[in-house]
């Protein structure tokens, strides 16, 4: 594919940017069950305003619950099928490998983002990771995305050490990827 022709994308995590995650010992921890899975209320606002100016939005979203035994795959799926049917999402790409396997697609690495940049035609300099964990930062930045960090206050975990920003949430990343792009001209 040309470059001419690939699209800019915003990479998002999922659990503590779109989903509500359960926060315990100082991190989140993904739902575990559908009742307890909840869309934070800015997200589609946040996520229709990226898509209108000419955004792919993909979901990377590490799950080693799957592996670890603690959630059914058959459930993670149809958690996503309810953000599919909330969310204007292009694409969701899951790691579903404990953390002790040597995958390339967990973040920190970038192979998620490198798969969906691959399959949809993704311009990755002028793409975005949104995330909450310093391995959404550094798999962004390992792809050559501009990376946003929203800060939920885990003192259980270490900070990103250099996000291109830091944010509350969802919505001031929108806001923030929409005003470069007001001041790069695009869209």
């Amino acid at each position: 594919m040309s470059h001419a022709r690939l699209r800019p994308a915003v990479f998002l995590d999922r659990d503590g940017v779109l989903v509500v995650p359960e926060f315990r010992d100082g991190r989140s921890y993904a739902p575990r069950t559908l009742a307890s899975f909840a869309i934070y209320p800015e997200a589609r606002a946040a996520l229709s305003a990226l898509k209108d100016k000419g955004f792919l939005i993909v979901v990377v979203t590490n799950q080693p619950d799957i592996g670890n035994g603690k959630i059914l795959s058959t459930v993670v799926e149809k958690m996503h099928a309810l953000m599919l049917d909330e969310l204007p999402i292009d694409k969701i790409e899951i790691c579903p490998h404990r953390q002790d396997e040597d995958c390339t697609c967990r973040k920190p690495r970038a192979g998620m983002l490198l798969r969906a940049a691959q399959e949809c035609g993704i311009d990755l300099s002028k793409s975005y990771m949104v995330g909450d964990r310093a391995s959404d930062v550094e798999a962004g930045a390992t792809a050559g995305c501009s990376t946003i960090f929203i800060d939920l206050g885990y003192t259980a975990e270490k900070r990103p050490s250099q996000p291109d920003h830091v944010v509350r949430d969802v919505s001031d990343a929108a806001r923030i990827i929409l005003a470069n792009c007001e001041l790069r001209g695009q869209a």
